[in-house]
C-alpha cells in the first residue's frame, strides 16, 4: 500500500488504531504525547479480561470441538471472503473497506506507512515530531489486547453459531455425501444440495454444497458417456436403428442437464439420418439370412477383384448386425479399387510422356484422367481421396499445356 505523503495525516485520522491525534502538513513538536480515552475507557493499562469473561472464553474450546466436524469437511475459511460494508461505515473510505477485504495484510501495510510518515518527518528536519508521532503509535498495545479480548469473544460467539449449524444441517450433509460415494445420478443429489443450499446455511456450507454438485455432475457424466457410446454402437456398428433410437429418446430424458456435454438431440438426428438413408427391405432380408456367411463371401469377390458385386453385397450388409465389420470392408474395397484406377493412370501417363505428337500425348492424358475419375465417382469417400484429387489436377495442368 503506496500513500501520497501529503494526504498521509489524514490517511492516519481514519485508520481504526485510534490514532485521534494528527501530525499536520506543517508540524509542531509534541514532547509529551498522551493516549486519549475512547468510551470512558482507560487504555493506560492492559484489560486483562474480567473472570466471567475467562470462562467465557475456556467455554469457547468446548464449542469449537463440537464444530469439528463441520469445519472436517464443509466449514473451511472461503478461497473469496465476500466483502461486508458495516452500517458505520462510508462507502468512500476505501482504506478501511482494504482492512475489512484482508486485514491480515492491510494492516501490517498501514504500520509500514506510519514508519515510513515518522522517517519522512525525521527527514525534513522535524525529529521532535516524528518522535511524537512514534510515541503515540507505541501507545496501541492495550487498545491491541482489548482487540484480541474482543476478538475472542466474537470467535466464541461465531463458534456457537457454526455448531448449531453442525447439529442442524448434519444429516443433508451425510446424505449428500452418501449420495456421491454411491454415484448416484446427478438429479438426485442437485436436488438436495439445493435444498440444503436454499435454508441459506451460511457461505462455507453453501460454497460445499455447490461443490458436491459439481461432484455429482462429473461422476453422472462419465456413467452418460458411457451410455452413449453403446447407443451409438448399436446404430453405426450394428445397425439396430429402431433400438438405438428409443434407447436415445430415453437417455435424453434422462440426461436432460447434460445436452451442452453430450449433444443427444444430434445423436437422435444421426440415428434417424441412418435410419432413413438404409434399405429398409436389406433390414427385413437380415433377419433370415447368415451376415457372416454373406460378408465372408464380400471379402472373397473383392479378392478375386470383382469390384462391382463386392461393393453391391457390402451394401446390403450394412443394413445387417455386422455393420462395423462391413464399412471396415467396405474401406478397404474402396482402398483396393482406387490404388488399381491410380496404377492404370501411371501407366497411361507414362506413354504420355513417350509420346512426341502433340495431339496423341493430350488424348493420353485425357485418358490418364479418366480410371482417376472412376475412383472419385464410385467411392466418394475412398481413403486416397485427397492424393486422387490432387493427381488429377496435375494431369488437367499437362494437358493444357
Amino acid at each position: 500500500m503506496i500513500l501520497n505523503k501529503a494526504i498521509l495525516p489524514s490517511f492516519i485520522c481514519s485508520m481504526a488504531f485510534a490514532l485521534t491525534a494528527c501530525v499536520g502538513n506543517a508540524p509542531a513538536p509534541e514532547t509529551n504525547p498522551q493516549p486519549e480515552q475512547a468510551d470512558n475507557t482507560d487504555v493506560s493499562q492492559p484489560q486483562t479480561g474480567t473472570s466471567s469473561e475467562t470462562d467465557q472464553m475456556g467455554d469457547t474450546q468446548e464449542v469449537f470441538s463440537n464444530s469439528q466436524t463441520l469445519d472436517n469437511h464443509r466449514l473451511n475459511t472461503p478461497e473469496n471472503i465476500p466483502t461486508a460494508t458495516p452500517a458505520n461505515t462510508s462507502n468512500t473510505d476505501s482504506v478501511t473497506q482494504a482492512a475489512i477485504a484482508d486485514p491480515y495484510t492491510a494492516i501490517p501495510a498501514i504500520v509500514q506507512n506510519i514508519f515510513d510518515y515518522a522517517n519522512t518527518l525525521h527527514k525534513a528536519g522535524y525529529t521532535d515530531s516524528a518522535t511524537a508521532y512514534l510515541e503515540r503509535f507505541r501507545v496501541i498495545k492495550p487498545l491491541w489486547e482489548q482487540w484480541e479480548t474482543k476478538a475472542d469473544s466474537m470467535l466464541n460467539e461465531f463458534g456457537k453459531t457454526r455448531a448449531e449449524k453442525a447439529k442442524a444441517y448434519e444429516p443433508m450433509v451425510f446424505q449428500i455425501q452418501n449420495m456421491n460415494r454411491a454415484n448416484s445420478d446427478y438429479d438426485l443429489v442437485a436436488q438436495t444440495a439445493d435444498s440444503l443450499i436454499s435454508l441459506a446455511p451460511g457461505d462455507s456450507l453453501t460454497q460445499w454444497a455447490k461443490a458436491q454438485k459439481d461432484i455429482a455432475y462429473k461422476n453422472t457424466l462419465a456413467k452418460a458417456k458411457k451410455e452413449y457410446a453403446s447407443i451409438k454402437e448399436l446404430a453405426d456398428n450394428q445397425a439396430q436403428f429402431a433400438e438405438a433410437e428409443k434407447q436415445a429418446v430415453k437417455f435424453q430424458m434422462r440426461y436432460r442437464d447434460f445436452e451442452n456435454d453430450l449433444h443427444i438431440q444430434a445423436l437422435i438426428d444421426h440415428i434417424r439420418e441412418l435410419m432413413q438413408t438404409t434399405n429398409a427391405e436389406a433390414t427385413k432380408y437380415w433377419e433370415s439370412h447368415n451376415p457372416a456367411q454373406a460378408l465372408a463371401k464380400a471379402d472373397t469377390l473383392l479378392q478375386k477383384e470383382k469390384f462391382g458385386e463386392a461393393k453391391e453385397l457390402l451394401n446390403k450388409l450394412k443394413a445387417s448386425k455386422l455393420r462395423k465389420e462391413a464399412n471396415e470392408l467396405y474401406q478397404k474395397l474402396a482402398d483396393t479399387y482406387c490404388t488399381k484406377q491410380r496404377k492404370t493412370t501411371s501407366q497411361v501417363f507414362a506413354k504420355a510422356q513417350k509420346q512426341k505428337d502433340p495431339a496423341k500425348k493430350k488424348k493420353l492424358l485425357q485418358d490418364a484422367i479418366a480410371p482417376l475419375d472412376k475412383c472419385l465417382t464410385e467411392y466418394p469417400d475412398n481413403p486416397q481421396k485427397q492424393k486422387v484429387i490432387e493427381n488429377k489436377q496435375f494431369l488437367e495442368k499437362e494437358a493444357i499445356r
